[in-house]
This record gives structure tokens, sequence and C-alpha cells, in this order.
């Protein structure tokens, strides 16, 4: 699915996906002493970050995050602040984790860039969706089938992108990096192949 195998590409830390930041290190060793095995930690990380951090547009919070430890601190963020955050746990503890995306709506309405993880276990990606839920939206950490927040139809022109990047998207960057208010920021409708 992914252009790139090599899982170590993945685990790394820069300055938005820090896996090295004290707070992320911090919370993900509290996950890791409470579940050793990967899978169990992975788990434990996807359900943390899901659960625990507010989507913007659910709790109508216009703060702008995007760093991982922005994101822990203030508890809030779109999809791809939730991603970065997840990322950054799951390499914090040696889990090889990378960002992917998909391009959701239609042409009539228009379409949004939706950020998602890929993680490394069992010798496969597995995509998962710490977006949050919500009436409607029931995405849960599964390594057998998929279970995003949102379904692709390739009839209306949405997609599944197959880049996984080390580090977000340029355009997701851009947009957000630019921004004081999330609620009013246009938001990347597609990525650059």
């Amino acid at each position: 699915m992914f252009v790139s195998d090599d899982a170590s590409l993945f685990l790394g830390n820069d300055d938005l996906v820090q896996s090295a930041h004290p707070a992320v290190r911090r919370l993900a060793t509290e996950l890791r002493a409470e579940h050793s095995a990967d899978v169990d930690f992975a788990r434990a990380a996807f359900d943390w970050v899901r659960d625990n951090v507010g989507h913007s547009y659910d709790g109508q919070d216009s703060r702008v995050t995007l760093a991982a430890g922005e994101v822990l601190r203030e508890r809030v963020g779109l999809c791809y602040a939730k991603s970065v955050l997840l990322a950054a746990l799951l390499r914090s503890q040696g889990v090889p984790a990378g960002l992917c995306y998909q391009r959701l709506g239609n042409p009539h309405e228009g379409f949004v860039v939706h950020g998602l993880v890929a993680l490394w276990l069992d010798g496969a990606w597995h995509r998962q969706d710490p977006r949050g839920n919500k009436m409607g939206i029931d995405a849960q950490f599964s390594l057998d089938v998929e279970r995003l927040a949102f379904p692709i139809d390739e009839s209306v022109g949405e997609c599944d992108y197959p880049r996984l990047y080390a580090s977000p998207a340029p355009e997701v960057v851009q947009a957000l990096r630019g921004a004081d208010d999330i609620l009013t920021t246009p938001l990347p409708s597609s990525l650059t192949l």
C-alpha cells in the first residue's frame, strides 16, 4: 500500500513529530509500563490520543496545534495534530509510525485532506485513525480490518494517498502554521504526490 517498507525511516524525532519531547516521552513511558507488548502499547497510545485529545471542530476550539508537544499540552487538535502526537508516542517507544492521508468530500461541496497514522507491526503497515469518535464516527484500533473514521468513496473522487510521510505533509504544515484560528482556516484539499 505504501511507497516505503523501510520501517526504520519512521522512528525519528523532528520539530513536529517530537518523539524526544520530555512530556511525550513521559506519557509514552507511563503507557509502556502498563503495556509491555508493542501491540498492546500501540493500542493504549491510540486510545489515549483518540479519547484524551479533543478534536478542534467537535469542541469548536479555535486553538491551532500541530507539534506533538503542543498537542499534548493543549489537549486539542485536528486529525493532523492528533496523528502527529500518536506517531511521536509510538516512535518514542520504538514502534515505527508514519503519517498518511485521505482525500474526503466530493466535487460539489469540495474536498479536504484527512490525517491518519500508519504503524509498523508484525511486518506490515496498519493505518489507524485517532480523530476521535462521536455520533456516526467509530474509529477503533485494529490490525485486521481497518476501522477508520471515514470510508473512502472513489466514485466521488475520494482517495487514499499512497505516500507515507515521516513528518507532516508540507501542505498541512503550511496551512496550520499560517493560521491563528483553526475554525476559520482553509484546510488542504489535496496533496502533491
